[in-house]
């Protein structure tokens, strides 16, 4: 008898240090080393959360960075705008192959590269989704030299520019595409015309649809495209590197840009939130396409989302590494040996300019988030503090 309760104990303590199948340990040693980022200055503040099972496991704060604190999520938009136009496919609004020009007649002659040859295809909505549009952050560098974007006033789309959407887009359909529709995965405005689109299928901003459809039905409360006034206090100050090491306080337009509305409402890196209405978000995808009972997309479209479509074509640039798939908006994980981190196959993921970053990993029904705010990033937190996570779960 004895024996039997000393085994019991043994046992009772051992689920104690569990978590939904994480290592309580495992999981403490993450807040090790984020304290030891923020004593030696690499970073202000960080927030952490890890969610399994429907349940969150570990969600800490460090240094600067409240359970409140309100973040630029830059990129990490662009998942939101990728729902919102699911939303519309689902509703029979548009097809995949569908040339963005039968919405947008804009984009119906296009033009490639310095020299201005006319483009071979169309681009379809699909390529927008999977950032193989032709378009970029900057265009093709012109016969004269100048990089195509100069002369439209295009350049980073700032959120105080004074047009809206609809005219930020026009303004893209008069330059040239840096490579013909579909050869090339190039990481730029694809994701803010598909926001476009999702305007002129709507008949709606951008901003109402997003309030409407997805932030107000998940209960997200401090999600929108600036903060308001009421909120500035909870605003996270934004950082930036040093030359000497470390970093300081970013001193420009970003810092302060975000508290006031914008004309341009950018679907691809235009949102403010928290961490707790992303986890709301990110919740939704996990499950399906609905969280709390709120159905927000239908399970095979969220499929369709984190299915990888890029198949052999070749990437520019180094924001996707050439090891990585992509799908509708995320990055696709090809699975462990194939890619040279520790994950699923089938995890997808993405980030933002200042440090954010998320990845989901359907097959371990769990998804992170980490929230920094360093323009531009220049630490390894975020990928330790994911690289940690896996390493804490034992079940």
């Amino acid at each position: 008898m004895k024996f039997a309760i000393v085994g019991c104990l043994v046992l009772a303590s051992s689920a104690a240090q569990d978590r939904e199948g994480f290592s309580v340990e495992r999981l403490n040693k993450i807040n090790t080393v984020m304290k030891a980022h923020v004593a030696a200055g690499d970073l202000a503040g960080a927030s952490g959360l890890l969610w399994r099972n429907g349940k969150v496991v570990f969600r800490e704060n460090w240094g600067e960075m409240k359970a409140d604190s309100i973040v630029r999520m830059y990129s990490m938009t662009k998942g939101v705008t990728g729902v919102a136009a699911m939303m519309l496919y689902e509703e029979g609004k548009f097809s995949l192959m569908d040339p963005v020009s039968k919405y947008l007649p804009e984009f119906e002659h296009m033009k490639v590269g310095r020299d201005m040859v006319p483009a071979e295809r169309q681009i379809t909505i699909r390529d927008l989704f999977r950032h193989t549009s032709g378009l970029d952050y900057s265009g093709p560098t012109l016969a004269n030299g100048d990089p195509a974007y100069k002369s439209i006033e295009m350049m980073g789309g700032a959120p105080q520019v004074s047009f809206n959407l609809a005219e930020a887009v026009r303004r893209l359909a008069t330059v040239p595409l840096n490579d013909q529709p579909g050869t090339m995965w190039r990481y730029g405005y694809s994701v803010d015309v598909l926001g476009r689109l999702v305007e002129v299928l709507s008949g709606k901003p951008l901003d109402q649809f997003f309030e409407e459809r997805i932030f107000k039905p998940l209960g997200m409360k401090d999600t929108g495209f600036f903060v308001p006034e009421d909120k500035w206090s909870r605003l996270a100050t934004l950082y930036t590197p040093k030359k000497t090491g470390g970093i300081e306080r970013f001193n420009g337009g970003p810092q302060e840009s975000f508290k006031k509305k914008p004309a341009l409402f950018l679907g691809g890196a235009g949102l403010v939130s928290t961490m707790e209405d992303y986890r709301r978000f990110y919740a939704m995808l996990l499950n399906d396409g609905q969280y709390e009972g709120v159905r927000i997309l239908g399970r095979k479209s969220v499929e369709l989302m984190r299915s990888e479509h890029l198949g052999s074509l070749p990437r520019a640039g180094t924001t996707l590494p050439d090891w990585e798939g992509f799908g509708l908006t995320f990055a696709v994980n090809p699975g462990p040996g194939k890619a040279p981190m520790i994950g699923s196959e089938g995890a997808y993921r993405w980030g933002g300019a200042a440090g954010t970053s998320f990845w989901i990993d359907p097959k371990e029904h769990l998804f992170g988030i980490f929230l920094i705010q360093i323009l531009p990033t220049n630490t390894g937190a975020s990928g330790e503090f994911r690289s940690m996570a896996y390493a804490a779960l034992v079940d």
